[in-house]
């Protein structure tokens, strides 16, 4: 089989679920390409920042539920549904990479998830299993367990890591439709370590009240990192919104087939 990509894409609001713009133009793209430029995934590995647990769970539920873990949105992003099957034969594998973690069906495929692939694979063709997100351990241990886990992407499995590399919902600018001068920092400086593939820097980044308050949104992009170690990013949607979102997406492992 041939080496699947890995993606880490920011997700941003929910809304993006229901939007048709350059952002959601380019996950359909980036979809059309995994399976013209490689081959339909037998299943995908999603690394959400909406499923952050102490220690480190998988799903094996063969029809997981869609998860609206998001409040005060409009009805009609209620009413999206997005149901892919689940993938046991995924999560033994994964469990044969990661033995020490446990299998967690309490939870679904979240909006992390959803809301990106519904353009990514829209009719969910393909087949999801979540890996949540160590809110204990930190970087290091997410960087380790993405790069246990990149044998997968040669067994015809598609890596994905949804978050956000500046995420801070107490400082929303409603009225800028761009970044602040804090974002654009903060994202050109991971942008840049992500280009050179310093992964050390990226690993041990100093603490950012403003860009990445708390860790969720950022750790998914460790796992993807650890699952495509030395390979060279292509930057997708590299867009700040509200102030102190930021949409960008790295592309691995395409062109190195």
């Amino acid at each position: 089989m041939m080496k699947l990509p890995v993606i880490f894409a920011g997700h941003g609001s929910p809304m993006i679920a229901l939007e048709d713009n350059e952002l959601t133009k380019e996950f359909q793209k980036i979809g059309e390409r995994v399976v013209s430029e490689f081959e339909k995934p037998k299943a995908i590995l999603s690394f959400s920042a909406h499923w952050f647990t102490r220690g480190t769970y998988v799903q094996r539920d063969p029809e997981p539920r869609q998860v609206y873990d998001m409040y005060g949105f409009p009805k009609e992003l209620y009413e999206v549904q997005y149901h892919p099957k689940g993938c046991q034969e995924l999560t033994d594998d994964i469990l044969a990479l990661l033995p020490d973690i446990s299998i967690n069906d309490d939870w679904g495929i979240d909006h992390g998830t959803w809301t990106v692939l519904v353009h990514m694979f829209p009719g969910a063709p393909i087949p999801v299993v979540q890996l949540s997100i160590d809110g204990i351990e930190g970087p290091q241990n997410a960087y380790d367990i993405g790069k246990a886990l990149a044998p997968l992407r040669e067994k015809g499995y598609l890596l994905l890591g949804s978050g956000n590399i500046v995420h801070n919902l107490r400082r929303l600018e409603w009225d800028n439709p761009n970044g602040s001068p804090q974002a654009d920092r903060f994202d050109a400086f991971i942008t840049g370590l992500v280009k050179k593939r310093d992964n050390e820097k990226i690993i041990h980044y100093e603490d950012n009240p403003y860009a990445a308050p708390t860790a969720d949104h950022f750790l998914p992009l460790l796992y993807t990192l650890g699952a495509a170690q030395g390979e060279k990013p292509e930057i997708f949607n590299n867009v700040r919104n509200t102030g102190s979102l930021s949409m960008t997406g790295y592309l691995f492992g395409f062109g190195e087939k």
